[in-house]
């Protein structure tokens, strides 16, 4: 990509003081023209780019334009590059692993074996994952409607979106649009997609507001839950909840109390947790617990004897 290219040439100008337009036509594999004309680029874009012709000539930054602008730390350069990094694990490629080599290029303290920062952001969908997630920057970088099949706990729909951004929260895949439907932006989830494609169509973007990650704004409705759980379940609810989630009982169980946002996900989740829990409150959801609980042995016992 171009601005992946101008970007690396521009962390080389700045790392060493004079490079060739060769080493930088070989660094990036493009020809000498492609790299004269992003020096170009780089000039109108204001960056000061001095050009000297001889056997000691080559191409350099201004030096005091060096001097005012500091490069990055060591540590704010690692932290890019483990950023950059993280981007590769959602779809197994090496696109930004090799913008990485040359974003470090003339500096051994930047390369990936000095990196203390792993990120991976890979997931067991990967192989469906990543065509949604390059579909959907194609759609934003172009200006592109996406169609596609949504399912959501109302029911499943088709829907067009103008996307304008990807994002990655609470452990999965987002991207939020204008939905062409409900004339109105929404967040949608990459996992809950089907079908999805670019329908060609262009869009004029719009001014966007980011979206509220309010968590009562996207998950309303809170449920006040309290529940008894056995000693070993203590992993769990620090994992998932936090350590002051619950209040040890002199017997040794653990008073559970915090606010949940759907019912259903609450009855999976406890569930989840077989004989070692039980839910005292809220009474009406122990109760369609309980009938849940009676409805399904009664289906598994039907089984067995047929």
């Amino acid at each position: 990509m171009k601005i992946d290219r101008l970007i690396g040439i521009l962390s080389i100008l700045l790392q060493k003081k004079t490079v060739t337009a060769p080493y930088l036509a070989e660094q990036f594999e493009v020809s000498r023209w492609t790299i004269n004309r992003d020096i170009e680029v780089l000039c109108k874009a204001g960056i000061p780019i001095v050009t000297m012709q001889g056997a000691k000539g080559g191409i350099s930054i201004m030096e005091n334009y060096k001097m005012e602008r500091t490069l990055l730390t060591n540590r704010e350069m690692q932290d890019i590059l483990a950023g950059l990094r993280s981007l590769d694990s959602i779809n197994g490629a090496n696109r930004y692993g090799r913008l990485m080599e040359k974003l470090s290029a003339g500096s051994s303290d930047f390369m990936t074996g000095n990196q203390s920062i792993l990120i991976d952001l890979s997931s067991w969908y990967k192989d469906s994952l990543a065509p949604k997630i390059e579909q959907i920057r194609d759609g934003i970088d172009e200006g592109i409607c996406l169609e596609f099949h949504y399912y959501s706990p109302r029911g499943t729909a088709d829907r067009k979106i103008e996307p304008y951004y990807l994002i990655f929260r609470w452990s999965s895949w987002y991207v939020w649009g204008w939905c062409i439907e409900r004339k109105d932006f929404r967040l949608f989830k990459l996992n809950r997609m089907d079908k999805l494609r670019l329908t060609g169509e262009s869009f004029e973007k719009r001014e966007v507001p980011l979206p509220d990650f309010n968590t009562e704004q996207i998950f309303p409705g809170g449920i006040q839950v309290k529940a008894i759980f056995e000693p070993d379940c203590r992993w769990r609810l620090v994992e998932e909840f936090g350590t002051g989630c619950y209040q040890e009982q002199p017997d040794g169980r653990l008073l559970f109390q915090a606010d949940y946002t759907n019912k259903e996900n609450l009855m999976t989740w406890l569930m989840t947790f077989q004989d070692q829990v039980t839910l005292l409150e809220p009474e009406e959801i122990r109760k369609e617990l309980l009938e849940t609980l009676e409805r399904m042995l009664a289906r598994n016992r039907f089984a067995a004897s047929t």
